[in-house]
C-alpha cells in the first residue's frame, strides 16, 4: 500500500465512514490516521526518529515530515531528534524550497533575527514510505484502537448523566445468568443479582430498567442496570404520577422486598391535593401500572411524616400500633402492638417490619403489650433491689424513688437537692443523707473497680484517660485493652456495640464499653483523641475532616 497512490481522497472517505458508522468527531479518526503512520515510517526510517504525519483535511494529501527539537546543551538524550542551539545554527533560516520550517510555541517561525532558542522545532519532509504487509496491518490496529477509544469516551460522556433515570433498551443476550441489554449507542448490564426474582428475558425482548451507576473502566464504559433498586420504583412513579413529576408530590423514602413487598412514604406539598390518592389512581390505575412493570410486586404507599413516632406508625401498616418508645439516641425505636397484632406487625419472614425498617432508617423492636409490662415490671424491680442493696432503704422508699424516675445511683448522688425534695415525704436532712450515701457508695465502687483493673494490668495511661471511668478501666482491662496504644487499634462498634447481619438474621454484638452508656458517637470521639494524644493522628487534619464533613451536611440540607 503506498501512501501516493492516486486517490488520496480515499484517505478522508474512510476517516469520513468510520466516523459516521462509531458517531465520533472525523477529526479524531484522522488523527488516529497520522498516528498510525507515523509509526509506520518509524520502522522505515529508524525508532529514534520524531517523524510526523499531517493529513490535509481537504485534499487527504499526508505530509511526512522529521521533526528536531532545541534543547539545552546538558538536556540531549537523542542525538536523531534533538540538537542544541549550536548544532541547529546552521538551519535556522526561512526554507528555500518550502520542504522544511521552524516552529515556536506551535506557531511557524517567520522571524530568523537572534538565534533557535530551546523548545524550537525544526522540520523538514522526508519520502513518503510504502507500508508493506506488516507494517499496513500495524497501522490498521493503531486506527482501531484509538477509535474504541474514542467510542468508549463518547459513550461514558453521553451515558454519565443518564445514572438514576430508566432506560428502555433490548436484550441481547445471557451471560452467566447475566443479561446484556443494547440501549441504542452502548451496551449496558443487568446482573442477575438485579433481575426480580426469576425472570428470564430471550434476546430481542425488550427492557426496562434503571441505570444505578455509569463508571469508566480500561476496556471501556460500564453501564449498570437495576430492576430491584428501590428508585428504579420511585422513577416508575414519576413517570406514571404526573403530581409527582411536576414536584407537587415529593417520594420521601422507599422500601423494597423485589418482586414481594414494598412501601413508598409521600408527601403532598398542595393541601387540595391527597399524595395517596394521586398515586393510586382512578380506581388504582397509576399504581397497578408500577406493579405490573414490578412483576406483581404489592405495594404500600404511606404518608409521610416529620414526627418519627407518628410515620413509624405508619410505615408499619396494616399493623395497629399501641405506643412508640424512643432510645435516647433515637436511633433505635421500641413498638407496642397488641398481641393479636404481633404477626401482623411482623409480617411474613419479618418482611413488613424490615421494610418499616428500611423506610424509616430506625431499628425497630416490636413488643406485644404483655412482653413489655413483664419487662417493665422486671426493671422496675431492678431498680427497687439497687437502691434497697445500695442506699440501705426498705422496699417501700427504694420503689417510691423509682416511681419518681430514678433510674440509678448517679442521678440520686449528683441530682438537684430540690428534685429529691418534691417527693412526698422527704425533708432535707432525708434528701441529704440519700445523697451522701449514694456517694459513699458510688466512691467505694470505683475504688474497687481502680484496683481491680491495676490487679488485671491496666496501666495509668489508661486509667488517666479523660472520658475512662474506673469501672470502664476494669471491663476494658478483662478484655486485654489495658493501654492508651491497645484502647487507641479499638474499632468504635467494639466499644459501643452494634448489630450485624447472619444468615439473614440481625445479630447484636455487644460492647465493652455499652453497658456504661457509651454511644457510637462517643466512642469514636474517644478513640480519636487516643489517637491524637498518641501522635498517630495529626489534628489539623482531623479539624479539616470534620470542617469537610460539616459542608457536606449543610449541602445536603441536614
Amino acid at each position: 500500500m503506498a501512501i501516493t497512490s492516486a486517490n488520496q481522497l480515499e484517505l478522508l472517505q474512510t476517516a469520513e465512514a468510520v466516523a459516521r458508522e462509531k458517531m465520533i468527531d472525523p477529526d479524531l479518526v484522522i488523527e488516529a490516521m497520522e498516528d498510525s503512520l507515523a509509526r509506520a515510517a518509524k520502522s522505515r526510517y529508524g525508532s529514534e526518529m520524531d517523524i510526523r504525519v499531517h493529513i490535509d483535511r481537504k485534499t487527504g494529501n499526508a505530509t511526512f515530515t522529521r521533526a528536531r527539537t532545541v534543547v539545552e546543551d546538558e538536556e540531549v538524550e537523542n542525538y536523531q531528534a534533538q540538537f542544541t542551539a549550536d548544532q541547529a545554527r546552521a538551519y535556522f533560516e526561512p526554507s528555500k524550497n518550502g520542504n522544511a520550517h521552524w516552529l515556536r510555541d506551535g506557531q511557524v517561525l517567520t522571524d530568523f533575527a537572534g538565534k533557535p532558542q530551546p523548545g524550537d522545532v525544526f522540520q523538514e519532509q522526508v519520502p513518503p514510505v510504502d507500508l508493506g504487509r506488516i507494517a499496513a496491518q500495524s497501522a490498521k490496529q493503531v486506527i482501531l484502537q484509538r477509535v474504541r477509544e474514542a467510542e468508549r469516551d463518547r459513550q461514558y460522556e453521553e451515558f454519565k448523566d443518564r445514572a438514576g433515570t430508566i432506560i428502555n433498551g433490548v436484550v441481547k443476550r445471557e451471560e452467566y445468568g447475566n443479561i446484556i441489554v443494547d440501549v441504542g449507542r452502548g451496551e449496558a448490564i443487568l446482573r442477575r443479582n438485579e433481575k426480580i426474582g426469576r425472570e428470564s428475558y430471550r434476546p430481542n425482548d425488550r427492557i426496562r430498567a434503571y441505570v444505578k451507576d455509569v463508571r469508566r473502566e480500561a476496556r471501556g464504559p460500564q453501564i449498570f442496570l437495576s430492576r430491584t433498586d428501590p428508585q428504579f420504583m420511585a422513577e416508575l412513579f414519576k413517570m406514571e404520577v404526573p403530581e409527582i413529576y411536576d414536584g407537587v408530590i415529593e417520594i420521601k423514602a422507599c422500601a423494597r422486598d423485589p418482586g414481594s413487598r414494598a412501601k413508598i412514604a409521600v408527601i403532598s406539598y398542595d393541601n387540595s391535593i391527597d399524595p395517596v390518592g394521586a398515586c393510586v389512581g382512578m380506581r388504582g390505575s397509576r399504581v397497578q401500572a408500577v406493579v405490573g412493570e414490578l412483576q406483581g410486586e404489592k405495594i404500600d404507599i404511606i404518608p409521610w411524616s416529620e414526627d418519627q413516632a407518628t410515620f413509624l406508625v405508619n410505615a408499619l401498616q396494616p399493623a395497629e400500633v399501641a405506643k412508640v418508645v424512643f432510645d435516647e439516641d433515637a436511633t433505635r425505636i421500641e413498638v407496642v402492638v397488641p398481641d393479636e397484632q404481633l404477626s401482623l406487625a411482623i409480617g411474613r419472614r419479618g418482611q413488613n417490619v424490615r421494610l418499616a425498617s428500611q423506610l424509616t432508617g430506625l431499628d425497630i423492636d416490636i413488643l406485644t403489650e404483655e412482653e413489655e409490662s413483664k419487662r417493665r415490671q422486671a426493671e422496675f424491680n431492678a431498680r427497687t433491689k439497687l437502691f434497697m442493696d445500695a442506699l440501705d432503704l426498705d422496699e417501700f422508699f427504694a420503689q417510691l424513688l423509682v416511681a419518681e424516675g430514678f433510674t440509678n445511683l448517679e442521678e440520686v448522688a449528683y441530682v438537684d437537692l430540690d428534685e429529691l425534695l418534691s417527693i412526698d415525704g422527704v425533708d432535707e436532712s432525708t434528701a441529704e443523707e440519700l445523697q451522701t450515701r449514694a456517694r459513699e457508695h458510688l466512691e467505694a465502687a470505683n475504688k474497687a473497680a481502680l484496683e481491680n483493673a491495676r490487679a488485671l494490668g491496666a496501666e495509668d495511661s489508661l486509667i488517666e484517660f479523660e472520658g475512662i471511668t474506673p469501672q470502664m478501666a476494669e471491663a476494658l482491662a478483662k478484655d486485654g485493652v489495658k493501654t492508651l496504644e491497645d484502647f487507641a487499634t479499638c474499632a468504635d462498634w467494639e466499644l459501643a456495640g452494634g448489630w450485624t447481619t447472619q444468615n439473614g438474621q440481625r445479630v447484636k454484638d455487644d460492647g465493652l464499653l455499652e453497658p456504661f452508656g457509651v454511644s457510637l458517637e462517643d466512642a469514636q470521639n474517644l478513640v480519636m483523641t487516643a489517637r491524637v494524644m498518641l501522635g498517630w493522628v495529626d489534628p489539623t487534619e482531623l479539624e479539616s475532616a470534620e470542617a469537610g464533613a460539616g459542608e457536606e451536611e449543610q449541602e445536603a440540607g441536614v
